[in-house]
Order: structure tokens, then sequence, then C-alpha cells
């Protein structure tokens, strides 16, 4: 296995953001207050769009509700959020680009600031079996509402690619080839450390980058 592939998720392989998605998902069901909530979940979208996100803070935030239910209600409300949610955002060109890796037999994964419990099953339905997302702490089966370690966020995400890597007794020179897909300037990091980076409906900042370097433009949508 000689070629690496890693995807970013939100806004990349899904036309729009899962963690925006789940936070308005659980607004509609009335488990967040709309107008406490919806503001600052905005808010926190327009950061991170800007590249000026404060990741603990955005973590503080997005993962509370989960420490307030218990886990088997989660689960049920996940499944509803992926029917409702996230599968109409999936289309048929994403599915393409990921099968057409897989079956060149690549090592794949999806690299993503949101957390695995959002994502987790996300990446089994464009069957990918390797996930290096942000990780909620749990104790005794409940969430915490904190993160544990390093979020895959900016630099983070070449860190955690990193030790992913070693876990499984690889590094970077393991490849002759690595991609990486994303959309966001917040991804600039791992991008220019894989030798093919791919710009997918990119921001602006990330476009005008991409086109002074020769980076493959390509759209999912």
């Amino acid at each position: 296995m000689k070629k690496l592939v890693l995807f970013d998720l939100d806004n990349t392989l899904l036309a729009g953001d899962s963690d925006f998605e789940w936070a308005q998902f659980l607004i509609g069901k009335g488990v967040l207050d709309r107008e406490v909530h919806e503001a600052r979940n905005l808010e926190f979208y327009e950061h991170y769009k800007a590249g000026t996100l404060d990741i603990q803070a955005f973590l503080d935030f997005q993962l509370a509700p989960l420490a307030r239910h218990p886990r088997l209600e989660l689960d049920a409300w996940h499944a509803e959020f992926m029917s409702a949610h996230i599968r109409p955002l999936i289309g048929a060109a994403a599915r393409a680009l990921v099968q057409r890796h897989l079956d060149d037999g690549a090592l794949t994964a999806i690299v993503t600031a949101t957390n695995s419990f959002v994502t987790g099953p996300i990446a089994e339905e464009f069957g990918i079996a390797n996930l290096i997302a942000t990780v909620p702490a749990q104790q005794e089966g409940r969430f915490t509402g904190k993160a544990r370690g390093t979020p895959a966020f900016k630099e983070g995400k070449i860190e955690r690619v990193a030790g992913w890597l070693e876990s499984i007794g690889k590094w970077w020179g393991s490849f002759e080839q690595s991609w990486f897909y994303s959309d966001s300037l917040n991804d600039l990091p791992l991008l220019a450390r894989v030798s093919h980076p791919v710009a997918v409906d990119p921001d602006e900042t990330l476009r005008a980058h991409a086109a002074s370097r020769s980076w493959p433009i390509i759209s999912l949508r």
C-alpha cells in the first residue's frame, strides 16, 4: 500500500457542515434553546470560515449537549440526524471520488475537526474505515462535555495523522504519494504536508492559495 488519501469532511465530502447541522438538529428537536444556541452556533461557524475560530471555546460549546443525555438516546437521535440532515448532503461525485481511491487500494481516512460521535457514522456511510476526528471524552459510557487530546484542527490534524500512522506501524515516508482533499483555509497546514493537495469547492482564501501554487481545484457539488 503506497498511497495515502485523506479527506476533510465538512463542506468537502459533505455539501454542508455536520457540526453545524447537528446543533441545528438538536435545536429543531427542542433539545437546545433556539434563541440561545442558534446565534452562538452561527457565530462559531462564521469564525471557522474566517480562520479565526477558538477551537477550545467551540468544543466547550459543541460538546456540552452530549453530556446531558444518555448514550442510547444520543444514538437514536443520530440515526434520525443521518437520515434527515446528512445523507441529503452526500452527492454522487463525493461517493465516486472516495470509491475510486478505495478501489485503487489506497489507505484512506477522514480527518475532521468535528467530533467522532457526530462523524463516525458518516465515515461508515462513505465506506471509510479510518476516522481521525476530535475525540469527545467519556466516563463510564457517558460523554463528559470535554474533548480528549489534541483536536483535529489546523496543525493538530498533522499531529493526529502522524499519531495514527505511528499506531499502525507507518509514517509519512511509508507512502510514495499522499493526497488531502479540503475546502478550507484552516486546512492549509495539512494540505502543504501531502504530495497531492486538492482544493474542493474551496473558500476564497484557499482558492487563491491553490491557484498560486497550481494545486488542482475541483468541485463535488
